[in-house]
């Protein structure tokens, strides 16, 4: 092929000598001839910003090259993008063609997951570190657990060629209405993101937000059964942490003392020790009050959001009253789980079925939907489906309560090395969310478990890199050392590197040491009351217990599962390692 490359008007003689420079390097490396004349050549590559004085391009093919910072990061990309994107040019389209017309692709994401602590930041590092791959250009808004960051402008989302949202929960997306999206998950887009945004670019569609029906309805058939459930779990989870670590406090001031009696005590002028007046006056039965508000909030918010998820804003209402009386009637989390799903889905046939006048259509969402679902579901709670469910969960109470060490070393054993099966994916997230659903009956040993286990594969791989260093490239050691500060904030993405790179190995490493790990836990009794925050958490006395033997088994889990894959690990080899580097 032969290649003629001319500069725009707008555009810096120092940047176009340096930018022709770049592609003259890159075309010799790639065999392809650089000419003088654009009659001579097969394709013409245009520099910068605005039009060119050489009228000899007008009719030839043409591929217009405006943002020169991504021409820098990869020359070659631009080659093979101009011999197969190049289209014939007149001066009149060209003052006309958009910035994302320039041969190098634009793309905003949104990244979030469950909990939207790892995952959410993970996956949108690997996207943007992707496209920086490919020369394009690339912004990602998160949709954590402390709200919107990098947030995108509207002007970013109008000049996007395309939208990835790689969301495991229900997010708002109104802002891309008109543009090409592509939903995925984050897993993919974290473990397979050079696939996804090939699909990307083949399956997305122009998305369209639409009424409540048509959305409830698309909502159904784009998320599966689970992924409610996750939408419920992540609006719930900081009102567990919050609840927990409130009530750990208010154990950590200490036995309380009446209060009357202290200010009797204080007018009569007999002298308080301070100690016994932060115990009495902030200590433990107000802090106790606030963290059992919090407690009780619990189940209505997952209820409430799974049915939110299902049905969007006609679903919160009874999925709200759904999950607040199962809480009353004693059906604990698997109530709240159970009347999110029937309020969601009851809400979705109601919004589908019921045909109002045109006149009266906007009264759906906000008072015809709310009020029969919420009828039907809290009818449904207190008569049909709470009391069964309510046996249920007193009998797994019960059983709990009761628990022989035998049985509490195999329900810690399971619970530990399901939190290490997938890394945060189906597997581990349904033993997170039996623990976390637990603690709402006040059952903090399954979370203890859950917790301990989940942190083991993060320490295990950086242990392992420090055992046996030689047998680790440079990436992967650099990788193991963010591990460690992963692993000790219970955040058991941080092994997913190596789990990618070596599953076979890796996995059934830490699937025993959280075994391991889980089942010491609960053999010494070990009880957490808060379901994230890893080591940190240990800061306010009484959230864990005893704390010497929860220590204990993440250390003892995490040494077996480094050591075992130390000793496995096949040791790179040189080409591997040039090409992890590269």
């Amino acid at each position: 092929m032969n290649l003629y490359i001319v500069s725009a008007n707008q555009t810096g003689p120092v940047n176009a000598r340096l930018a022709k420079a770049e592609l003259t390097l890159a075309a010799k490396a790639s065999q392809i001839a650089i000419v003088d004349k654009a009659d001579a050549a097969d394709v013409i590559i245009l520099l910068g910003q605005g039009a060119t004085n050489d009228a000899s391009i007008s009719g030839k093919k043409v591929y217009i090259v405006k943002d020169l910072d991504a021409l820098f990061a990869n020359p070659k990309q631009v080659l093979q993008s101009a011999q197969s994107d190049a289209t014939v040019y007149s001066e009149s389209t060209q003052q006309t063609t958009p910035a994302s017309h320039s041969g190098v692709k634009r793309i905003v994401a949104v990244t979030a997951c469950p909990t939207g602590v790892a995952h959410t930041f993970m996956a949108a590092e690997a996207i943007e570190e992707e496209a920086k791959k490919r020369g394009w250009w690339c912004k990602v808004e998160t949709r954590g657990s402390v709200g919107v960051g990098n947030e995108l402008t509207a002007q970013e989302v109008a000049d996007a060629d395309i939208v990835i949202a790689a969301c495991d929960i229900d997010v708002d997306l109104s802002k891309f209405a008109g543009k090409l999206l592509y939903r995925t998950k984050t897993s993919p887009a974290l473990k397979k993101t050079a696939q996804e945004f090939d699909k990307a670019f083949a399956e997305a569609q122009v998305y369209q937000p639409s009424t409540t029906a048509a959305k409830a309805s698309s909502n159904k058939e784009k998320k599966g059964v689970y992924q409610h459930l996750l939408t419920g779990i992540s609006y719930m989870l900081p009102m567990v942490v919050a609840g927990g670590l409130i009530i750990a406090l208010a154990f950590a001031f200490g036995e309380f003392k009446d209060v009357p009696t202290i200010v009797k005590e204080m007018i009569n002028g007999i002298e308080i020790s301070k100690e016994v007046m932060v115990k009495t006056l902030v200590g433990e039965p107000y802090l106790a009050q606030i963290g059992n508000f919090a407690f009780s909030l619990m189940i209505p918010l997952l209820a409430g959001y799974i049915s939110y998820s299902i049905a969007d804003r006609p679903g919160l209402a009874p999925g709200l009253v759904g999950g607040l009386l199962a809480a009353e009637i004693g059906a604990g989390f698997l109530g709240g789980i159970a009347a999110g799903y029937f309020a969601g889905y009851l809400s979705l046939l109601l919004t589908q079925y019921i045909r109002l006048p045109q006149s009266m259509e906007a009264l759906k969402p906000i008072l015809i939907i709310p009020l029969l679902a919420t009828l039907i579901t809290g009818l449904a709670m207190q008569f049909v489906i709470g009391t069964p469910i309510a046996y249920l969960m007193t009998s797994l109470t019960t059983w709990l309560e009761t628990m022989q060490e035998g049985s509490a070393i195999i329900l810690g054993a399971l619970l530990g090395g399901m939190m290490c099966t997938d890394m945060g994916g189906p597997i581990n997230k349904v033993a997170y969310a039996f623990g976390v659903g637990l603690i709402s009956a006040n059952q903090y040993a399954p979370m203890a478990a859950v917790m301990a286990g989940g942190m083991v594969p993060p320490l295990a791989m950086s242990l392992a890199t420090f055992i046996a260093r030689n047998k680790f490239n440079k990436a992967e050691r650099e990788s193991g050392k963010a591990a460690f500060v992963l692993g000790l904030c219970f955040i058991s993405e941080g092994a997913i590197p190596f789990a990618a790179r070596d599953p076979l190995r890796v996995l059934p490493s830490c699937i025993i040491g959280g075994a391991i790990t889980g089942g010491m836990a609960l053999a010494f009794g070990s009880q957490l009351m808060t379901p994230h925050g890893g080591l940190f958490a240990l800061a306010i006395p009484g959230v864990v217990s005893p704390v010497l033997g929860y220590l204990l088994s993440i250390v003892v889990g995490s040494v077996v599962a480094g050591v075992i894959y130390a000793v496995i690990k096949r040791p790179e080899t040189k080409l591997e390692q040039e090409e992890a580097i590269a």
